[in-house]
């Protein structure tokens, strides 16, 4: 079979199949117009593979450059309009409050109301439980939930969002600054740290809105999240056990191991009461959470537990003065509204790399929550969130709240849960959770004196069990085991080793993944379904069957620098192969690459076809290419302008035309 081509034309000539004249020089734009469209092959019209219009390099990178950083087109309505027109759009996408002011209502501003009363009953108690969590001082986070609420119904575009500390980031940011400083014996320097790290998160979030780099986000995996958060839950609810066992002496570390040693280590510091308490309430708020659960328009049973158990525990301490009963109390918290704290943001070369990794790390967890908080409650109401302007809202909120006393703030899933349940129609219910809140800490701090620390320790935990998602892990076993692994690797290396690390092996199994698959993408052999003129995977479809003499195969992946030597040698292994399989009657005369789900090829791609083509005629058979994609075939043209290896009679629209055009070909060559 060596030169088959060359015998029916071979050079710069052409063949003749006993139709017409077929050339055979593809290579520059002039011939491949002056080609025919359509050929006929044994009576079957065989279509020609069409290049790509021409483009100048400056229009595909401004295509590409559209496409990877504004896929959703933001500006499209802008197109036509006046430029005065223009302007109020452009101050509409900045500012949504302006979208939906001019139409609000009192039917409207009814369902916010309570909405955003039900909701501060919840942000209340969450507040003061996420700031000790965080290890600040329980004011800070009632701040956290006046401050950012506000700026973010300004900026924000989901109705449902409720914005307020997340246990999280709460915990991650509590542990990465406490390795560095103690809360404890240096209360404002970690004080000024947690601002610090709070301003560095607000700017890499709005800066990934703001430069339209949303997509490195969804590095976090569902997987990787699902284990990560089912790991911190439980983490957290061992820290609490801090609060419910009236522990004094209780280790700084995260690990499971160093956590349950110091529980078993300082029994003698166990207090009856304290367990008493903590248990009773911590089974009445999840006896509310089940109640919400299984009759969904109770949601405002568990939306008000927190706070309930609040004002009764504080009622119990202070009727039976239970702090002096080995009960532990937050104490006095001072009236007043956020005091000013830019002054405290501390850029000091001595803490300034763990404040940016603090906050680099806290306002990625913070925005993937929040970012998918918006969207899931956003799709049940059938409206739309712009990712890349949720970005900027949060990350602005946050580069505010540092420099008015608040920590990290995202949407958070409980709150904005009952918020959606409670019915909301707009940001505004976060207006009016920010103006309870403020309520709050005008006149009503001195009502928390006595509020006993375990019952926010159970609070904590009511809040996060609800992380641990069995069902999704579940699913994920069923679906894909590499996943699986990825989840158990993020939840693993959060109880075990530390938040942070935990979160890095499950991101670095993720990508190295993603790794594998660019570097030894998927290729199967096709074979012809029985009856039908369709080629599909012989390993997926039993039906199909091996087309004699021609070797089928294809990829789907893009063909780059990281995946052609793979490539190249699973190519030589399979021709191998079949040559071994096949008899002297049935001998293996083509190869037919099908390249229709190859989006992309670069430099090195087009060096392996190259390499493989001669690879392929030195053992006599012959590389056909099947419908390349337009940037596949503009690369394949440009190489033919200097080297002229894939000539038009090698290129097929369609695997059905290559095999008929083949097969014709191999029946013209035998004696």
């Amino acid at each position: 079979m060596v030169g088959m081509r060359g015998a029916y034309g071979g050079g710069g000539g052409g063949y003749s199949n006993g139709n017409e004249s077929r050339p055979l020089e593809g290579g520059g734009a002039a011939a491949a117009e002056a080609a025919p469209m359509t050929t006929e092959i044994a009576g079957m019209e065989v279509h020609k593979v069409a290049p790509p219009p021409p483009r100048s390099t400056l229009s595909k990178m401004k295509a590409r450059v559209k496409e990877t950083f504004f896929p959703d087109d933001p500006f499209r309505g802008f197109k036509g309009q006046p430029l005065g027109t223009q302007w109020l759009m452009a101050v509409k996408y900045l500012f949504p409050i302006l979208d939906w002011v001019p139409g609000y209502s009192f039917s409207l501003f009814k369902s916010d109301l309570i909405a955003g009363l039900t909701i501060a009953s919840l942000a209340i108690p969450q507040g003061i439980s996420y700031a000790k969590l965080a290890s600040l001082p329980p004011i800070i986070g009632l701040y956290s939930s006046f401050v950012p609420p506000m700026v973010y119904a300004v900026l924000g575009s989901s109705r449902d969002l409720a914005v307020g500390p997340v246990s999280i980031a709460s915990l991650v940011m509590g542990s990465m600054l406490r390795d560095a400083v103690s809360p404890s014996a240096e209360p404002l320097l970690f004080l000024q740290l947690a601002f610090t790290s709070t301003f560095f998160a607000g700017l890499v979030q709005a800066s990934l809105g703001i430069l339209r780099l949303g997509f490195i986000i969804d590095f976090l995996s569902k997987a990787t999240l699902v284990g990560f958060m089912a790991g911190a839950a439980i983490i957290v609810s061992l820290q609490q056990l801090k609060a419910l066992l009236g522990i004094v002496h209780f280790t700084t570390e995260m690990g499971i191991v160093p956590v349950m040693a110091s529980v078993f280590h300082h029994t003698k510091e166990w207090s009856w009461q304290t367990i008493l308490m903590g248990v009773c309430f911590l089974v009445f708020l999840l006896a509310a959470r089940h109640v919400s659960l299984r009759w969904p328009k109770l949601f405002w049973v568990s939306a008000c537990a927190p706070l309930a158990s609040v004002i009764i525990s504080t009622l119990l301490v202070f009727l039976f003065k239970a702090q002096n009963h080995g009960i532990s109390i937050i104490g006095q918290l001072k009236c007043g509204l956020n005091r000013p704290s830019w002054d405290k943001l501390l850029f000091d070369s001595t803490y300034l790399g763990l404040t940016m990794k603090t906050g680099l790390i806290t306002g990625i967890l913070s925005l993937t929550e929040g970012i998918a908080v918006g969207r899931t409650f956003a799709s049940l109401k059938d409206y739309q969130v712009d990712g890349n302007k949720e970005m900027m809202a949060i990350g602005l909120m946050n580069v505010v709240g540092s420099c008015t006393s608040c920590y990290v703030t995202t949407g958070a899933f409980s709150r904005s849960a009952v918020n959606h349940n409670a019915g909301c129609k707009t940001a505004m219910s976060n207006v009016v959770m920010a103006l309870t809140v403020m309520v709050t800490l005008l006149f009503l701090m001195p009502l928390f004196v006595y509020t006993p620390n375990v019952v926010l320790g159970a609070i904590i935990i009511a809040a996060v069990i609800g992380l641990i998602d069995l069902p999704a892990v579940y699913q994920i076993w069923k679906m894909d085991k590499m996943d699986f692994l990825v989840c158990v690797c993020a939840f693993a290396g959060v109880i075990f080793i530390s938040v942070q690390e935990g979160l890095a092996i499950a991101v670095g199994l993720s990508v190295f993944r993603v790794l594998m698959q660019i570097t030894r993408p998927k290729m199967m052999i096709q074979g012809k379904i029985k009856g039908i003129d369709i080629y599909r995977d012989l390993y997926q479809y039993k039906e199909a069957q091996r087309v004699p003499g021609i070797l089928i195969l294809a990829i789907e992946a893009p063909i780059n620098f990281a995946n052609s030597n793979y490539l190249n040698e699973r190519i030589k292994r399979w021709i191998e192969e079949e040559n071994s399989m096949q008899n002297k009657q049935t001998e293996l005369h083509f190869v037919i690459l099908d390249l229709s789900a190859v989006p992309a090829i670069d430099t090195s791609g087009i060096a392996f076809l190259t390499d493989i083509k001669k690879t392929i005629e030195k053992r006599g058979l012959e590389l056909v290419l099947v419908n390349p994609t337009g940037e596949v075939m503009e690369k394949i043209q440009r190489a033919n302008e200097a080297q002229h290896q894939f000539r038009s009679d090698c290129l097929y629209l369609t695997t059905e035309e290559a095999v008929a055009s083949l097969s014709t070909l191999a029946k013209m060559t035998k004696p």
